[in-house]
């Protein structure tokens, strides 16, 4: 397990994101955590937030009781906020909010009431320092996340092949697409730190067809690389069947199933990893503790497919997978976005 500590390096890294966030002296800036939110990272966004003259105040939250029947992870929701209408008050009135907690607030139910009053959120993922540090937002990746986004907006129709069977349609008639390079400039947006993905999510009934899941592919709520294959069929969004000979499918079906919720085994999103300098070998350097596999989102090249809350779909649960893909190609309208695996023109370079 990695040293948790403040570091002069790790310092400089977060100075430089909230400069790219265009925090200037004199701004409101609320750091909201939770009482076992990763304390060094909480530390360093107060340290550099002050050394940019912002006026940083602090929110924390009792980390709320487990109330779900198994372990949750990595789901982007964090439950802390618990509804308080005080403390969306007080972020909503702040001109950036870092966001601390946990889980983050990317999928949690009060973001859209936080961002309504002119808030920018920064969620920095629950990461030892050192991912930060070597996933420091390139401003360059902007302009390109946002032409991948404008993209998915523009298209009707997502299609995600592989030689290992992956055979999936995507309707993309009004899912809306997000994008991230890793840092937020404009009032009433949200990004997060590493960032580098473009994704959109379907409406009711949008999804449909066959996932395979490959060896060395990655199951990122269990922060573990497969070692034998899954073959998930999607049927009007939903996770209809599960099959695999080895213990990586007999795992994820356990664990679907243990939530008692349709819910979650509906599409929660789609989407690919634009960030070159993200390592689909990365997880394997570290303990897990010292990771949320955010990085493993992001690599370039990637095709990302996501069960649990769709908030666009109507669907809401704390059951989530995120299932980063290799070797895929994702095609809007016919077109190739991703071709095996790489990123391909005019969104590559």
């Amino acid at each position: 397990m990695l040293v948790e500590q403040i570091e002069h390096k790790w310092l400089d890294s977060f100075r430089k994101v909230f400069a790219l966030c265009a925090v200037m002296p004199g701004d409101r800036v609320a750091i909201l955590s939770e009482t076992l939110s990763r304390a060094v990272n909480v530390k360093l966004a107060e340290l550099a937030l002050l050394d940019l003259g912002a006026q940083v105040f602090h929110v924390v939250l009792p980390t709320p009781l487990q109330k779900d029947p198994v372990p949750v992870r990595s789901t982007g929701s964090s439950q802390a906020i618990a509804g308080n209408e005080s403390v969306v008050a007080a972020l909503r009135s702040s001109a950036l909010v870092v966001d601390c907690t946990v889980e983050g607030l990317l999928h949690a139910a009060e973001l859209k009431a936080i961002l309504s009053g002119g808030a920018r959120v920064m969620m920095i993922s629950n990461e030892h320092p050192e991912i930060l540090e070597r996933l420091m937002p390139d401003p360059a990746l902007q302009a390109k996340v946002a032409q991948g986004v404008r993209l998915l907006d523009q298209a009707r129709e997502m299609r995600v092949t592989s030689a290992a069977g992956t055979d999936l349609v995507i309707n993309l008639a009004g899912a809306p697409a997000r994008g991230s390079a890793g840092f937020v400039t404009e009032p009433g947006k949200v990004s997060y730190w590493p960032g580098g993905l473009c994704l959109c999510f379907p409406t009711a009934g949008s999804v449909n067809g066959t996932v395979v899941m490959d060896v060395g592919d990655v199951n990122l709520t269990f922060k573990k690389y497969l070692d034998s294959r899954i073959t998930l069929t999607i049927t009007n969004d939903f996770v209809t069947d599960i099959s695999g000979e080895g213990l990586d499918a007999q795992l994820m079906a356990s664990y679907f199933a243990a939530w008692n919720d349709p819910n979650a085994y509906g599409v929660s999103h789609v989407g690919w990893g634009m960030n070159p300098a993200a390592r689909w070998d990365a997880l394997a350097m570290y303990d897990k503790h010292d990771t949320n596999g955010t990085e493993l989102r992001a690599f370039a090249g990637n095709f990302l497919i996501s069960t649990g809350a769709n908030e666009h779909a109507n669907r809401f649960t704390s059951g989530h997978f995120d299932l980063p893909l290799r070797h895929c190609t994702v095609s809007l309208d016919g077109v190739d976005v991703v071709r095996n695996g790489v990123v391909q023109p005019p969104l590559a370079g």
